[in-house]
C-alpha cells in the first residue's frame, strides 16, 4: 500500500540498557543497523544534555554507518545547536528538556520561547537541516511552529496513548490529535506523531490521513526483549497498515 506513514525507531533506550552496566553492550549502533534491515524507514536519537542515554560518539556512528534519516532529537541549547551542525542529521526535533524528568513530558512552548528558538531555527536550516517541533496538539502553537520556521511538527500523543493502555475514554484526547494534524497539514507543516505509542494505540492513530512519520523508542526496545526487534518492528508495520486501510 501506498503512502503508509513512516516509522522511525527510537534507540535511546538501548543506549540506557548499555550505560545501566558501564559496558559497551547493547550497541545502539547495531540496533540502528537491524533496524533498517528490518524495515524501520528512520533513525531517532535523543543527546540529552545530562547524556543519560545516547552519547556524542553513538550519533556521531549512526549517521556515518547507517544508511537511514536520522531525527536527532535536541534540546534548543548553544551546545546541541553545534552538534546538530556537526552532525547534519536528516532532521531536527526540539524538545523541551529538564534534568529532573523521567522521559520528555509534554510539548515544548514555541510561543513562550519564540526569541530562544528563531536564532536557533535559522542556523539549523542554513546548515541544510529540517526543524522539527514536538508539540502539543495546540491550533495556536502549530501556527507559531509555522510562524518561527519550522518544517516539521511532532505532535505529543502521550494523554491519547496513556488513555488506551488503562482503558479509559480516549476519543477527547484523540479528537485533538486528529483536528491539530488537519490544521498543520493545512498550513504546510509535515505531521508525526509520538510518544507513549503501542501496539494497542498505533491501530486509532494511523487512521488519521495528514500523518507521514510515527516516531517510537520505549515500547520497541522493550517488546523487543520477548518478541525479537524484527518481529516488533514488523507488527507496528502491519498495524500502520491495518489502521491507514480500515479508516
Amino acid at each position: 500500500m501506498k503512502n503508509l506513514p513512516r516509522l522511525g525507531v527510537n534507540i535511546d533506550h538501548v543506549a540506557t540498557l548499555r550505560n545501566a552496566r558501564g559496558e559497551n553492550y547493547p550497541s545502539p549502533l547495531r540496533a540502528a543497523l537491524l533496524c533498517k534491515e528490518y524495515g524501520a524507514d528512520g533513525i531517532t536519537a535523543h543527546l540529552r544534555e545530562d547524556r543519560r542515554h545516547i552519547n556524542d560518539s553513538d550519533i556521531l556512528e549512526i549517521k556515518k554507518k547507517v544508511d537511514l534519516p536520522l531525527n536527532f532529537e535536541m534540546a534548543p541549547t548553544n551546545e546541541m545547536l553545534q552538534i546538530a551542525i556537526k552532525t547534519k542529521p536528516n532532521a531536527c526535533c526540539i524538545v523541551p528538556e529538564k534534568r529532573e524528568e523521567v522521559t520528555t513530558e509534554g510539548g515544548i512552548n514555541v510561543i513562550k520561547n519564540h526569541n530562544s528558538l528563531v536564532n536557533l531555527i535559522k542556523e539549523l536550516k542554513n546548515n541544510g537541516i529540517r526543524v522539527s517541533l514536538f508539540i502539543d496538539p495546540s491550533n495556536d502553537q502549530i501556527i507559531a511552529a509555522k510562524d518561527i520556521g519550522a518544517d516539521i511538527i511532532e505532535i505529543h500523543t502521550g494523554e491519547f496513548c496513556k488513555n488506551v493502555h488503562l482503558g479509559l475514554n480516549f476519543e477527547s484526547s484523540f479528537a485533538k490529535i486528529k483536528e491539530a494534524s488537519f490544521f498543520a497539514n493545512h498550513i504546510g507543516l509535515e505531521v508525526h506523531l509520538g510518544h507513549g505509542i503501542t501496539f494497542e494505540s498505533i491501530e486509532k492513530l494511523s487512521e488519521i490521513n495528514e500523518i507521514k512519520e510515527f516516531n517510537i523508542g520505549h515500547f520497541i526496545v522493550s517488546e523487543s526483549v520477548f518478541l525479537g526487534l524484527k518481529d516488533t518492528i514488523n507488527e507496528f508495520k502491519r498495524l500502520i497498515e491495518k489502521g491507514r486501510v480500515s479508516r
